[in-house]
């Protein structure tokens, strides 16, 4: 049973690998076609190295000031939509865990379908709703319309359902009110999963590219996605630059993963995405 035990971690031990050496190949060709000379990038047969490392093309679109206004654009809409999220997202998920109301349960029904409802289905409405409210080409134009979102409602409400009840009766006894409950007491037990919550957010806000290029036409109101598009198609065959930018694009993701990794593990193991 022992020898089976081995036998199977190692074989689980080299899938693993595997895939992440698979994952990380267009990691690494983005990297090493953004250190080569741009003469380089076109030459057939392809290369892996360049005859030179080069950062040249780092410059180039480090010196444009259009790249500083959308990596702050970024900034701001992933990190408004990320505490928005969290906080409107947990305050509804507290209601349906705790509070009897009439309608409640096809309410939730009703939230638990719009996980079911793809994005794309609700752009055209969106869009007319910000036509309509004049926030095209605006940041709370590109924030609002991701700000909710069912899913995370209804992880935070089973988490919440798994706070022991007897604590929020204590606090009742001692005359605490419902938000003084939620805010002191459910907000700091979740820590985990709220932190699952808002670096999965973040990530799914800063790399999303549909909604905020059919929002913004202004380049001042770009994201960094939505600015690698327009780069792409002004630079042409200009590869070293593509991919430089990319990078630059992908390094604030990899630095929040690097950071929180541990975070993220509770976090999915505290949510039920593991299969609890």
């Amino acid at each position: 049973m022992t020898e089976r035990f081995r036998g199977g971690k190692a074989v689980l031990s080299v899938v693993t690998v595997a895939l992440a050496a698979l994952w990380s190949l267009p990691f690494a060709w983005t990297l090493l076609t953004s250190l080569k000379p741009e003469s380089e990038t076109t030459e057939v047969p392809l290369r892996w190295l360049p005859s030179e490392f080069t950062l040249e093309a780092y410059r180039s679109v480090l010196a444009t000031d259009d790249i500083w206004i959308w990596l702050f654009n970024s900034v701001f809409t992933a990190g408004m939509v990320t505490v928005l999220v969290v906080l409107l997202s947990s305050m509804a998920a507290y209601g349906f865990s705790r509070t009897d109301f009439r309608g409640r349960r096809a309410l939730l029904g009703f939230v638990v379908a719009g996980v079911l409802v793809p994005t794309e289905v609700l752009i055209v409405p969106l869009f007319h709703e910000m036509v309509f409210l004049g926030m095209v080409d605006t940041p709370w134009g590109v924030i609002l319309p991701q700000v909710v979102l069912p899913a995370m409602v209804y992880i935070l409400k089973v988490f919440f359902d798994g706070v022991p009840r007897e604590l929020e009766e204590a606090a009742i006894v001692d005359g605490a009110s419902r938000w003084r409950i939620y805010w002191r007491i459910v907000m700091p037990l979740s820590r985990p999963v709220l932190a699952a919550v808002a670096i999965f957010t973040f990530i799914t806000t800063w790399n999303n590219f549909l909604w905020p290029f059919i929002v913004t036409a202004d380049p001042g109101s770009m994201t960094l996605p939505v600015g690698l598009a327009t780069v792409q198609g002004s630079y042409g065959v200009r590869y070293a630059e593509v991919m430089a930018t990319v990078v630059i694009a992908g390094l604030p993701l990899l630095l929040l993963f690097v950071l929180f990794q541990r975070h993220i593990v509770r976090g999915v193991a505290h949510t039920g995405l593991a299969g609890r």
